[in-house]
């Protein structure tokens, strides 16, 4: 998560549990490392926030999907929709490195979510 959250008390907590704080402003290969932690741990979780809770954009982030393809493990599609209080999980893709077909899959799944603010939220052109 981001490294603003990783203060005193609450970053001795997030670290305890496995959280890592992420530099946004620094290019680093957090994909790679990450990719190497799921490699070498026999449990690995990583959960990604959704997009949309800002601002409105269609261009969603890959670190994600990069880190499940150089890992070469699946990505569950767990939903969040706040109209219907629910979540669900029914989908679960193993990246084939056709970034672009994959990443329709996803968006598809996720078209149909309502968030808190719909608004702030789109698949974009799918």
């Amino acid at each position: 998560m981001k490294k603003e959250w990783f203060f005193w008390p609450l970053g001795a907590f997030f670290r305890s549990i496995g959280g890592i704080p992420v530099y946004r402003g620094k290019h680093t290969s957090m994909t790679d490392a990450l990719a190497e932690t799921a490699r070498n741990t026999p449990h690995f979780r990583l959960c990604v926030t959704p997009e949309g809770t800002r601002s409105l954009n269609p261009e969603w982030k890959k670190g994600f999907y990069f880190i499940a393809l150089k890992a070469n493990i699946p990505i569950l599609l767990y939903g969040l929709d706040f109209e219907r209080k629910l979540i669900e999980c029914k989908h679960v893709i193993v990246p084939t490195g056709d970034v672009e077909a994959d990443m329709k899959l996803i968006k598809t799944y996720y078209k149909d979510f309502k968030g808190k603010k719909p608004e702030l939220f789109t698949v974009g052109d799918i």
